[in-house]
C-alpha cells in the first residue's frame, strides 16, 4: 500500500469492532497484505482478540481483531461480547466495521449502544464494507442510515470520519489506513518490526483448524467445535508434527465431524494443513481426533480450560 510518510513516530491500538460476518478479519488481512486471521462465510469465526500487527516507516498500528457484538445464546457468547467490549476500552482509535449492502440490524443497535457507554471522545472511523456488492444510491442511503444511528444515542458525529470501503476487492484501503494513522497517538514502537501477530503459531493453527471445519461443516454443528492444539513439535527441515483436537457438545456430532470412512474429517485436515502450511512456510504433518466435550460452551469450568473468560 502506498503510505504517505508521517512526520512523527506513531503506535497505538485500533479497535475493529462490528456485528458478525462483517468482514473484520478479512479486512484485517487485506490490510496486512498476509493472513494471520481466520475467516470463514459464517458469522463468529473469530472467538477471541487477536492483535495484527502493520509496522510502517513511521508508525506501527496494532489491529485487534474482536469478536463480533451479538445477542447471545450462551455463556461462550457473553464471554465474547465481553473481550469485544473490553477491547473498546481500551484502544485509541475505534474502526467501526458495518455491513453497506444491509441495513442496520439488532447486533449493530447493541454495539452502538456500547459505544455510546464507553468513550465518546475516541477518535472514531466508520468503514462502510462491501460496497462492491451495491449501487452508489443504496450506498448513500445506507451511510445516512447509520449515521443516524450513531446519531440518535447520542455519538458526536464530529468525532467520525466515513470511508466506504471493499476488504475483498480493495477498494479505498489506502484511504482508510492514512485515516488511521492520522489518528494514532505519537509514541515508539510495540512489538519489533518483523512481528506481525501477538499470537503464537500454534495457536494460529487452532484457528485454522476452526476455520476449515466451519467451511466445510453445514447447520450448527461448526459452532459446537472449539479446536485444541495437542502438539507442535518441530522437526527441523522436515517441518512441523502437529496433532489437535476438535471438541463438540452433542454425541451424535461426533459421526458428523468424522464422515463416512473418517472422509469429513480428512476434508477438513486437508484444508487445514494447506493454510498451516501457507501460513508458517514449512511442510505440517496434521492428525487430527475427536472428542466430546458435553455442553462446553454454557460450562464455566470447561471454557475456563479452553482459554475464555477468567
Amino acid at each position: 500500500m502506498n503510505i504517505e510518510n508521517i512526520p512523527s513516530s506513531k503506535a497505538g491500538l485500533v479497535a475493529v469492532a462490528g456485528r458478525p460476518n462483517v468482514g473484520k478479519s478479512t479486512l484485517i488481512n487485506a490490510l496486512l497484505g498476509q493472513k494471520v486471521a481466520a475467516v470463514s462465510p459464517r458469522p463468529q469465526t473469530t472467538r477471541k482478540l487477536q492483535q495484527a500487527i502493520l509496522t510502517l516507516e513511521n508508525a506501527q498500528v496494532i489491529l485487534v481483531d474482536t469478536p463480533g457484538t451479538h445477542h447471545p445464546h450462551h455463556k461462550l457468547g457473553e464471554l465474547m461480547n465481553e473481550e469485544a467490549k473490553e477491547s473498546l476500552e481500551d484502544c485509541d482509535i475505534i474502526l467501526w466495521l458495518m455491513d453497506a449492502s444491509q441495513p442496520p440490524d439488532a447486533d449493530d443497535h447493541l454495539l452502538v449502544n456500547q459505544v455510546a457507554n464507553i468513550k465518546l471522545s475516541l477518535p472514531i472511523i466508520l468503514a462502510l464494507n462491501k460496497i462492491d456488492l451495491i449501487s452508489e444510491e443504496i450506498l448513500q442511503g445506507r451511510q445516512e442510515t447509520y449515521l443516524s444511528l450513531l446519531s440518535s444515542r447520542r455519538i458526536p458525529l464530529d468525532n467520525i470520519r466515513t470511508i466506504p470501503i471493499s476488504a475483498t476487492r480493495g477498494d479505498n484501503l489506502d484511504d482508510l489506513l492514512q485515516e488511521v494513522i492520522k489518528h494514532l497517538p505519537e509514541g515508539e514502537p510495540f512489538y519489533p518490526e518483523s512481528q506481525v501477530t501477538d499470537l503464537y503459531e500454534r495457536e494460529i493453527a487452532a484457528d485454522l483448524i476452526r476455520e476449515a471445519a466451519l467451511i466445510h461443516l453445514r447447520d450448527e454443528v461448526p459452532y459446537s467445535i472449539f479446536v485444541r492444539v495437542d502438539d507442535y513439535i518441530e522437526r527441523g527441515e522436515h517441518g512441523a508434527y502437529v496433532t489437535a483436537t476438535l471438541y463438540v457438545e452433542r454425541e451424535s456430532h461426533k459421526p458428523i465431524v468424522i464422515g463416512q470412512g473418517g472422509n469429513m474429517l480428512k476434508k477438513i485436515g486437508s484444508t487445514a494443513r494447506q493454510e498451516i502450511e501457507a501460513m508458517s512456510g514449512r511442510k505440517i504433518f496434521l492428525e487430527l481426533r475427536v472428542k466430546l466435550s458435553k455442553n462446553w460452551r454454557n460450562d464455566p469450568d470447561v471454557l475456563r480450560s479452553f482459554g475464555f473468560g477468567r
